[in-house]
């Protein structure tokens, strides 16, 4: 059995759905009030502007719908926690099917109020163990409802870092969600029982190879909060800039996860 089996959570299908439905609203009522100078800002993510960057967060909810339009695969060959690792090698084809929405949708607000009716009417048609064709293999559908958490969580933090004052709520199952899976993520790339990373109130998790405690406080330990672990996970803050800024601590000769981050981009 594979790492990533072995590590696997179970995550509830009622409580996924609710939290992708939170997040996308939230980002909708916010894409509502933004002016087209802000849609035009810079963001993060190379040349994308905040429009582009709306309508990517509109299309990693459509995925689902694509993956139901193909034949279902005969059987599951992936798990949730090959995902992380699988999200790079399709980077040129997501800039091009993202301009392309941005350019065909104008008024956003529409384009993610429809994505939601859509996504309502998949999830009430088809069974969470519908078989989906993923970047990382084929998954049920209530596993990668579950990534869609970190589409969101990610994708409207990088909103929000990109227009001043703009401050779109993060749904707190959502954050949960995305937080445990990557944190999970983490111990499937560096197994191990040498270092405990802490990530309250969502997530703890045991990596990195060398001597394992059995008790009392460990020898290594990494303890940040969610936001953070989420964007040193996917990139958005490096492992210095985080440690100079206190927004992580690490004790322990085992405690630098620098070369370990990001897990996914």
């Amino acid at each position: 059995m594979s790492p990533a089996k072995k590590r696997a959570r179970t995550y509830d299908p009622a409580r996924t759905r609710t939290a992708v439905l939170a997040q996308l609203e939230n980002v909708r009522e916010a894409v509502a009030g933004l002016t087209p100078e802000q849609l035009a800002l810079p963001t993060r993510l190379g040349e994308w502007t905040v429009r582009e960057l709306v309508a990517h967060i509109g299309m990693a909810v459509t995925a689902i719908g694509r993956s139901l339009d193909l034949p279902e695969p005969p059987k599951q060959d992936a798990t949730l926690l090959d995902w992380p690792f699988a999200t790079s090698a399709s980077s040129s084809a997501i800039d091009d099917f993202t301009r392309g929405l941005a350019e065909r949708h104008t008024d956003l607000e529409a384009y993610l109020a429809g994505v939601a009716r859509d996504l309502v009417e998949q999830l009430d048609t088809h069974p969470g163990t519908r078989l989906l064709k993923t970047n990382a293999g084929a998954l049920p559908l209530a596993d990668y409802l579950v990534t869609r958490t970190v589409e969101l969580v990610v994708h409207t933090d990088d909103l929000n870092a990109a227009v001043p004052g703009l401050a779109v709520p993060v749904d707190r199952q959502a954050l949960a969600a995305a937080t445990r899976l990557l944190a999970d993520a983490l111990a499937v790339k560096a197994p191990g029982g040498a270092t405990e990373v802490r990530v309250p109130p969502y997530a703890v998790v045991q990596c990195v190879e060398g001597p394992r405690h059995t008790r009392g406080t460990p020898p290594n330990v990494v303890e940040t909060d969610p936001l953070t672990w989420i964007r040193l996970a996917t990139g958005r803050l490096t492992w210095p800039e985080a440690v100079a800024a206190a927004r992580v601590s690490a004790s322990g000769e085992r405690a630098d996860l620098g070369a370990l981050l990001p897990l996914m981009s």
